[in-house]
């Protein structure tokens, strides 16, 4: 049970009373907040805890719901703008009041349809939970409590030319590179993955595998997984087509043949006339 009630975070509150409106909830130390008919279901009794997340209304008032947004204060999330004002935009998180994302914390000009990775913020000055689209000064650079091989949390937040630019646990910037994505992955999606390597410059980079591990979410083990499944011998080579490639590995042309490459040197296939077998 939460001592006090936190602001844009999933709180624990005891069921304290019912009135028209809805349930009031209580903290340990007497603060109640309202949660509104429309969540209040016939097993919410008086005197049970019940899990919430704290926003505030249309009035700026804290109000409770059973509803999930898409990220929570200091997280980020894919979000769509649905609405503009010359003194801001406003963004859809999954609750029913949009989130506010004003002037000064928009990279570019937002516009309706837009979708961007958005990190959830408080305003001190409101007290209101708003939306950041320019979050340069919320990213952290004191990589040192990070790891090589760290299991991490990320949400894909842009493609370039070299990969995917992610945001690690909420905090730090960091790259995955194309040779080294083996599925398939889209702007906004939450993995979990692992610190490849911390550069001089405090830059990240990251994997979606663990570091030195050789399994089937590798390319090379997922070539050999696709081989014991069918018999240890496929009629593919170096030669074989993209399409069929992505067809039967899930695996660019590229990456492939590097498979093949690892296989052969580490003595785990053969290449011959008849395509790629097992030695074992």
């Amino acid at each position: 049970m939460n001592k006090n009630i936190q602001i844009g975070q999933i709180n624990t509150l005891e069921i304290d009373r019912i009135t028209d409106h809805g349930l009031f909830l209580l903290s340990e130390e007497g603060e109640d907040v309202l949660l509104p008919n429309a969540y209040v279901t016939d097993e919410m009794k008086i005197g049970e805890l019940i899990k919430v997340f704290i926003y505030t209304d249309s009035e700026d008032r804290l109000i409770a719901t059973t509803l999930r947004p898409k990220a929570m204060l200091d997280e980020f999330g894919y979000m769509e703008v649905v609405d503009v004002a010359p003194f801001g935009a406003f963004v859809d998180w999954g609750l029913p009041k949009d989130l506010f994302v004003p002037k000064a914390l928009q990279r570019i000009p937002l516009k309706v349809g837009m979708k961007f990775l958005f990190r959830v913020c408080l305003d001190k000055e409101t007290n209101r939970l708003v939306g950041a689209h320019k979050f340069k000064n919320y990213i952290r650079d004191d990589v040192e409590e990070l790891e090589v091989n760290q299991q991490v949390d990320i949400i894909i937040r842009e493609k370039t030319p070299l990969g995917f630019k992610v945001i690690v646990n909420n905090l730090y910037e960091a790259m995955i590179f194309h040779n080294e994505i083996f599925e398939d992955i889209w702007i906004g999606q939450k993995k979990r993955a692992y610190v490849k390597k911390i550069r001089s410059d405090k830059k990240l980079d990251i994997s979606l595998q663990p570091i030195g591990k050789k399994n089937a979410d590798t390319a090379a083990g997922r070539v050999e997984k696709v081989l014991r499944e069918n018999g240890g011998r496929l009629e593919f080579n170096y030669k074989s087509s993209p399409e069929d490639v992505k067809k039967r590995f899930n695996l660019s042309k590229k990456n492939y043949k590097r498979a093949l490459t690892t296989l052969i040197d580490e003595k785990i296939i053969t290449l011959d006339e008849g395509g790629i077998c097992l030695n074992h």
